[in-house]
């Protein structure tokens, strides 16, 4: 375990990747995005952070914050509701001097403050676009015994197609690595390569002295990102460590990325991949189980409390609260919370915000390659 001796401050970037999905962050931000049937992005990063004794996290809120702050509240599902340390949300303007921040130099500029009163030796940095079961204290265990300036997480994975087929680069940054005897000797920005990839997950770990510096450096020399502003320009200088991560990762880029993620998690294979480590917390809603009416058709679908199911259902994930009335035909759809789906209403390969009425015998079909969004509060 990470322990107080050591000390490991968690810093979590909630905004990061927006603009790769703007159809579901209209209304929230990328980590307040619902995954699982019952979770949202951010609950499995600040899991993992939980688990591993970081006891102290602060996240960085930019815009769109409303949805989060009300999901995370005082951080009572995570044991968070501390004396010391604890959670803290920072908002744009939280002090005196700081601003909306377009990249972690510009945001982490903003708690400098901040920063130099905590007392951990090491930060733990990470965006929230991914869902992860991850082993903060193997990651710590691997930097402090390599003597690193800096390590950070990456995968083994193709690039999805959404970025390689972007036309433009104003959708974030993303990393990919070169990485010899451990050592990351390139840093790669927006590569457009094809094949198997060393896939930065944007977790890092570095001592709280050392990122203070930097960070102090780049903002005076007016730096936004800190891999491309910071560590790609002293790659040969900072000793940056590459923790190779075995394990299940959900990567969301794109809108079909997050059907595709969430309909993987059909299979049992994939869901214990996903779950099977350390607990993931949520907010808790006190609800009834999910209700199955005689007649009701049901296989293959991954259902929150609170559904009410009398018609047809497969291949699908439901968020709390989802009403399927009879005679109501739902195939490889993700429903998120309140979605209701009227009699006789058929829909297929479906993504549906918050509270959406499918009204009475309306067909809607999308396809696997192109699900069909429908946006919060909608009924058509």
């Amino acid at each position: 375990m990470i322990n107080s001796k050591a000390g490991a401050l968690g810093i979590i970037f909630p905004n990061s990747y927006d603009s790769l999905v703007p159809e579901l962050v209209n209304v929230r931000l990328m980590a307040s995005i619902p995954f699982a049937s019952r979770y949202r992005l951010i609950d499995f990063i600040l899991s993992s952070m939980v688990h591993c004794n970081i006891d102290n996290i602060s996240v960085m809120v930019n815009n769109n914050y409303h949805s989060l702050m009300d999901h995370l509240d005082s951080g009572r599902e995570w044991d968070l509701v501390r004396k010391n340390g604890g959670l803290h949300i920072f908002p744009p303007f939280a002090e005196k001097g700081s601003k909306p921040y377009t990249g972690r130099v510009t945001a982490l500029a903003n708690i400098l403050e901040f920063l130099q009163d905590e007392k951990e030796k090491y930060v733990v940095m990470t965006d929230a676009n991914i869902a992860v079961n991850f082993d903060f204290n193997a990651m710590m265990k691997a930097h402090i015994e390599s003597g690193a300036d800096v390590t950070v997480a990456y995968n083994e994975q193709k690039l999805p197609d959404s970025i390689l087929n972007s036309q433009s680069n104003d959708k974030g940054f993303y990393y990919t690595l070169k990485i010899e005897d451990g050592r990351v000797t390139k840093i790669y920005v927006n590569s457009r390569e094809t094949g198997v990839q060393n896939f930065s997950m944007n977790i890092f770990i570095i001592a709280r002295e050392l990122l203070i510096d930097l960070i102090t450096t780049a903002s005076i020399h007016g730096k936004e990102y800190f891999e491309r502003d910071v560590l790609l320009p002293q790659v040969s200088r900072l000793n940056i460590q590459a923790y190779k991560y075995d394990g299940y990762v959900a990567r969301i880029s794109d809108i079909k990325s997050y059907f595709d993620e969430n309909m993987k998690l059909l299979d049992d294979y994939n869901l214990d991949a996903l779950f099977s480590g350390s607990p993931i917390y949520t907010k808790i809603r006190d609800d009834t189980p999910t209700r199955y009416i005689e007649g009701a058709k049901v296989q293959n679908v991954m259902a929150a409390d609170g559904c009410i199911i009398e018609g047809d259902v497969e291949n699908s994930v439901l968020f709390r609260g989802v009403k399927i009335a009879k005679g109501a035909k739902v195939r490889n759809c993700v429903l998120m919370q309140g979605t209701e789906i009227e009699a006789g209403a058929n829909v297929e390969y479906l993504i549906t915000d918050k509270n959406v009425t499918i009204t009475s015998g309306k067909e809607m079909k999308g396809s696997d390659t192109y699900p069909i969004y429908i946006g919060k509060f909608l009924k058509v």
